[in-house]
């Protein structure tokens, strides 16, 4: 296909394919080039929050369904890394902290926007582990479009009876509770009580350790999770839940399968989870052991489309395949399976494992896990459905502008980060040209950064090391470039001439090439290069399909 052909087929039809994905261009990935003084405090790492680092939470809230409200404590744990007599902890408008204490000394603070910086009395000595309890109250921001417009959902199921749920990805979980609202600094472990009506059940992160009774009507669940997890993936649930469960026999053992479902959608939730062990069977082969074997699996009813809780994976789909219905490549393989199920699954890999140390850097939970989707279908259907399902998912793509945001103001890059991301790490399976290294590739990251925050740097340089070739071009090409690169090609005088156009100085993808119907692996640069052909007959030149990017002859011949 030649670039004018491309270009007009992804204008056509981009609109059409990207449709599943409009609302992710409503406030996530809102455009913006000006940032504020409250962008600073919450996307940097400021000098009130370098100085410790969190170890334990124990996150106590009452959910007060009547009039929307909640209000409850937050134990935050910390190690000192250095001394310091400031603290900050975010808490967004409208919900307020009420009292600070730490030894049972209330402390002094103030509030700057979506900041409070708390002045602590003890002396903060390095080494030393201490903790603080802060109070807050208040009626959280009501989520508008969730997940991507997110905060609190207040709804109600089929019967009439209370349906609550959280989502806060994109808007930070500073929304509804008190926390570090920083990506680089993950707590190591966290216990969550929810006080809830007894008729109803709360379902969060990690384990049950227990249900405490009381008079009043309410019961209080609590859910510890011993693995670090980030803090907009921690969730609250409340339904007229019913479980049901199994086990999966995996590559550490027995990992627990438990679903949290609607009462009135036990039978097709029985029959729509059984989706859940294949999946496991293609996602634990190519990207290695579930991260969280401690806390379990859930797949958990929401009033929304899902998201990606650690060890809570909340699912709003409808019982159905594809995204609510539909394919999203347009390839008829995305009805093989229930988008949300495998796709929001695969982030416990990329997003709950490998956790990006700034959201600018968000392509690496969005792109790899894109890219789980069609390795979920090779795995079950063969490496042409991979194919043609990420090669439809180009369609979508609108080159508008970089997969990464800007660091240090909380802000992401361009939605494209989803079917973009997943096309070049598709194109870089290409190059590896082995797929014994491309899985250990996958895996490796797993294991190399498990349970860690990461740069795209730090991805780079890995999957560099991995394949063997210096692939910063590539990444930059991809990652802070629009133009899909473009292998423009002649031929003269008995000779193929080719080289890199619409890219960047330095570029240096190889791509593979049939070449009067055989294959050959070209290694073009930003100049022209030549292959000497052994005589003047008619050529005729395709590029490989599963490389993301565009060909043009320049003769015409």
């Amino acid at each position: 296909m030649n670039l004018k052909t491309f270009r007009i087929l992804a204008l056509v039809f981009s609109l059409t394919i990207a449709s599943g994905f409009s609302d992710m261009n409503a406030q996530i990935f809102a455009p913006q080039t000006e940032f504020t003084h409250q962008d600073s405090l919450r996307g940097s790492i400021t000098k009130e929050r370098e100085w410790w680092d969190l170890t334990y939470y124990h996150l106590n809230v009452e959910v007060n369904i009547p009039d929307s409200s909640i209000s409850g404590s937050n134990v935050v744990q910390y190690k000192v890394l250095k001394p310091y007599q400031t603290m900050q902890i975010d808490l967004q408008s409208p919900m307020n902290i009420t009292k600070v204490t730490q030894n049972g000394e209330a402390l002094d603070y103030r509030r700057d926007g979506n900041a409070f910086f708390i002045t602590l009395t003890k002396k903060q000595k390095t080494g030393d582990v201490n903790e603080l309890v802060v109070h807050f109250s208040g009626k959280p921001k009501v989520a508008v479009r969730p997940p991507w417009d997110g905060g609190f959902t207040w709804t109600q199921d089929s019967n009439g009876r209370p349906f609550v749920a959280t989502s806060n990805q994109g808007i930070g979980a500073s929304i509804w509770w008190p926390n570090k609202d920083h990506p680089y600094d993950e707590v190591d472990s966290l216990l969550i009580s929810v006080n809830a009506p007894d008729s109803l059940m709360d379902v969060s992160n990690g384990r049950l350790r227990g249900v405490d009774e009381h008079q009043n009507g309410t019961k209080t669940w609590h859910w510890f999770v011993s693995n670090p997890i980030n803090s907009y993936g921690v969730n609250i649930n409340i339904g007229d839940y019913v479980h049901f469960g199994e086990e999966y026999e995996g590559e550490k053992g027995i990992l627990d399968l438990d679903y949290y479902v609607l009462r009135e959608n036990l039978e097709k939730a029985k029959e729509q989870f059984r989706q859940v062990k294949p999946m496991m069977d293609a996602f634990e082969y190519w990207f290695g052991p579930y991260p969280f074997y401690e806390d379990g699996f859930k797949l958990v009813e929401v009033p929304y489309l899902g998201m990606e809780h650690q060890s809570s994976v909340t699912y709003g789909n409808k019982y159905q395949n594809g995204y609510l219905g539909r394919d999203l490549s347009g390839s008829g393989w995305g009805l093989k399976f229930d988008f949300i199920i495998i796709h929001e699954t695969g982030h416990e890999w990329f997003a709950n494992n490998i956790t990006y140390a700034d959201v600018a850097d968000m392509w690496i939970h969005e792109g790899f896990t894109n890219y789980s989707e069609s390795l979920y279908l090779d795995y079950h259907y063969g490496e042409q459905a991979a194919n043609e399902y990420v090669q439809g998912l180009r369609l979508g793509i609108q080159n508008n502008s970089p997969l990464i945001g800007v660091y240090g103001v909380h802000h992401e890059g361009s939605s494209d980060m989803y079917n973009k991301g997943g096309n070049l790490l598709h194109t870089l399976r290409q190059v590896a040209d082995n797929d014994s290294l491309w899985r250990e590739t996958l895996r490796g990251l797993n294991r190399e950064f498990f349970h860690q925050t990461v740069t795209t740097t730090q991805i780079e340089n890995y999957i560099s090391d991995k394949l063997g070739r210096d692939l910063d071009p590539v990444f930059d090409q991809y990652l802070r470039d629009i133009r899909i690169p473009t292998l423009e090609y002649a031929f003269r005088n008995n000779t193929l001439l080719y080289r890199w156009g619409n890219a960047i100085d330095g570029f240096n993808l190889p791509v593979d090439v049939i070449l009067n119907g055989e294959k050959l692996r070209l290694q073009p640069g930003t100049g022209w290069k030549t292959v000497a052909l052994e005589s003047d007959e008619s050529y005729t030149l395709t590029v490989d399909p599963n490389y993301y990017v565009g060909s043009f002859n320049l003769l015409g011949n």
